[in-house]
């Protein structure tokens, strides 16, 4: 049985461990102070533009999400975030737990608007609630879709307008970077937030998150912040190798279209049946619906979840491809969708 649950089961590229393996009894500085992680903050560098930006590496994105959002805030701030946020939903109070507040929008298929920010803004008014600082954003979204350039560049400006901050959960952007249909890039992301972060865990790499923090004020005093909430590891060169690694010779984006390629040969399929969608997206989640006894057939022979049952007997699922998706296991969940 092959499994489209997620696009993090893998251990890694073979490309990141052969650079590990090649390096297994070298010295290195610790805390990411080595020159493999230096080597890699400027490979990310040439593709930001930006040289007010500094690059962190860390381990994964809970803790990345984490760190970043408490260290940006004060103890009175709130996040603004779409109900379906990762920080909402799957991080287990992790922002909450740090004392901030995650105040959610419904948001239009998982994307925040800025009528949403700003009643959020009316509503609260004065020093007996919270005061919202922060708007998150996932690129692509919790449900695979993605913010063009039009979207982020308003959403943008409006933060800047009203004094907040905007964070990207880029724990998937390798995926919304090559979607067929994305206009944005690592340069615009430097310019156009505070913060983001690159997701290596679910596009190749072992594990490890690369923040990057655009606004010197939010830079100051990182790597204690860092340490302090236990969040640098001491062996800081096996992140730093790792995304050395992929971004020589575009690995990371090659990686990444992959896992959209593989999608979009099973999209067609499924375009081609007139399946209906719960969303429709460009990267490497699917959200097709299907009924309980299309999925008695499937699950018999894939793993995936199902997301929601969108009507009695209609069921939405979430199929996720990665870079290691053989074209074989894609072949065969098109020949069992044909045989429906």
């Amino acid at each position: 049985m092959y499994y489209f649950k997620n696009d993090y089961s893998e251990i890694t590229h073979p490309d990141i461990m052969k650079a590990l393996s090649l390096h297994l009894n070298d010295q290195y500085e610790g805390y990411g102070l080595d020159r493999a992680s230096k080597s890699a903050i400027q490979k990310i560098q040439s593709f930001l533009q930006h040289d007010p930006s500094e690059i962190y590496f860390l381990e994964g994105g809970t803790q990345t999400n984490k760190v970043a959002i408490s260290s940006f805030l004060r103890p009175h701030e709130a996040v603004i975030s779409v109900e379906t946020g990762h920080i909402f939903v799957h991080e287990t109070g992790a922002i909450e737990n740090t004392g901030h507040k995650v105040v959610t929008v419904k948001g239009i298929n998982g994307k925040i608007t800025i009528d949403e920010i700003q009643a959020v803004l009316d509503f609260h008014s004065d020093e007996h609630m919270v005061k919202p600082k922060l708007v998150y954003l996932s690129q692509s979204t919790e449900i695979g879709t993605i913010y063009h350039q039009e979207e982020l560049l308003s959403i943008s400006k409006f933060c800047r307008q009203h004094d907040l901050y905007l964070f990207v959960d880029g724990a998937r952007l390798g995926s919304a970077l090559t979607a067929k249909d994305n206009d944005i890039t690592l340069s615009d992301l430097a310019k156009w937030t505070d913060a983001f972060y690159i997701g290596a865990t679910k596009n190749g790499g072992l594990f490890g998150e690369a923040l990057v923090i655009n606004n010197p004020i939010l830079q100051q005093d990182m790597r204690h912040l860092i340490k302090q909430q236990g969040a640098m590891l001491a062996k800081g060169f096996v992140l730093g190798i790792q995304f050395d690694t992929l971004f020589t010779n575009n690995l990371f984006f090659d990686l990444a279209k992959i896992a959209n390629d593989r999608a979009q040969t099973i999209r067609d399929e499924l375009d081609r049946r007139n399946t209906k969608w719960f969303v429709e997206t460009t990267t490497n989640q699917l959200f097709p619906i299907f009924t309980a006894q299309e999925l008695a057939v499937l699950e018999s022979q894939f793993g995936f979840y199902r997301w929601a049952e969108v009507s009695p007997g209609q069921f939405a699922v979430r199929l996720v491809t990665s870079f290691a998706t053989p074209q074989s296991a894609v072949d065969d969940f098109v020949k069992a969708l044909q045989s429906l």
